[in-house]
Formats: C-alpha cells, sequence, structure tokens
C-alpha cells in the first residue's frame, strides 16, 4: 500500500528533508506546498501579471496556492502539519483544518511551547510530535506494524 502523505507547515528548517530521507526504503510519496518563500509570495503575479495594490498581490498568490494545497490535502491519505517556533504559519492552521474537516488522518508537529495555542487543532489530530523522526516512526508502524528499535 503506498501512503500519500502531505507535508505542511514552516518553511524554515530541513523537518521535510529529515522525515524524505527517513522514509526511504518505505512504500510512501510525499507532496507539499512550494517552499521557496519568494516564490510563493509572487507567484500570482509573476503568471497572472502586476498588482500595484499589495492586497491584490498577495491574493493572486494565495489563490494560485491554493490550487496545489488543495489538490494535494485532497489526494493525501496523510496530512502532517509543522508548526515552528519562529514565524506564525496561519496557512499551516488552515491546512491542518482543512485536511480535519476532509477527514484525513492528520499528524501535528510543534515543540511544547505551542501545546496550549494549538489544543484545538491537537484534538482533531491523530498523533501530536515534537520531532520529524517520530513520524517517520509512525509510517513505519502504519506501513509494516514495527516499532522504533
Amino acid at each position: 500500500m503506498t501512503l500519500k502523505i502531505y507535508l505542511s507547515g514552516e518553511i524554515h528548517t530541513d523537518w521535510r528533508d529529515q522525515i524524505t530521507e527517513g522514509a526511504k526504503g518505505m512504500d510512501v510519496r510525499f507532496t507539499g506546498p512550494v517552499t521557496d518563500h519568494a516564490a510563493s509570495d509572487d507567484c500570482g503575479v509573476a503568471i497572472m501579471g502586476a498588482e500595484p495594490d499589495k492586497f491584490w498581490h498577495d491574493n493572486k498568490g494565495a489563490n494560485l496556492n491554493a490550487i496545489r494545497t488543495r489538490h494535494g490535502i485532497q489526494n493525501a491519505d496523510i496530512v502532517v502539519v509543522r508548526f515552528g517556533e519562529q514565524y506564525k504559519q496561519w496557512n499551516a492552521a488552515f491546512d491542518a483544518g482543512y485536511a480535519a474537516a476532509l477527514g484525513k488522518s492528520l499528524i501535528v508537529m510543534h515543540g511544547p511551547e505551542h501545546q496550549h495555542p494549538l489544543k484545538e487543532i491537537d484534538a482533531a489530530a491523530l498523533a501530536v510530535v515534537q520531532e520529524p523522526r517520530q513520524v517517520v516512526d509512525i509510517l513505519r508502524y502504519v506501513l509494516d506494524g514495527t516499532l522504533p528499535g
């Protein structure tokens, strides 16, 4: 059984690389958002034309990114959402809610400092972890029933 996994959330650390590296050899396929911050912010105006008003500039980018995000989450078996320490990731919270509304298996990853502000999101998740290796361990267990050694 190939698991399709969408990796959502903060883009400033290498957590995605840690998970994909740790899952080598597993029957999984990863997708996620565009993680180049500048490209993600400016995709709408780069493709559909400049906007003098920052609201419409951001709106074009958000709408264009939503095509990829919606498709990825809708087609995923598991959605992993990482909340980082540095920035408030409103988009990650939205992705978690969207995945939960679709009935997707949701894994949330964040440090203890976010436990209280993310309690509702954590309550919607099937697993809440702090480290990428824990996500890898979950995937291994789901795929073949093996516990970490």
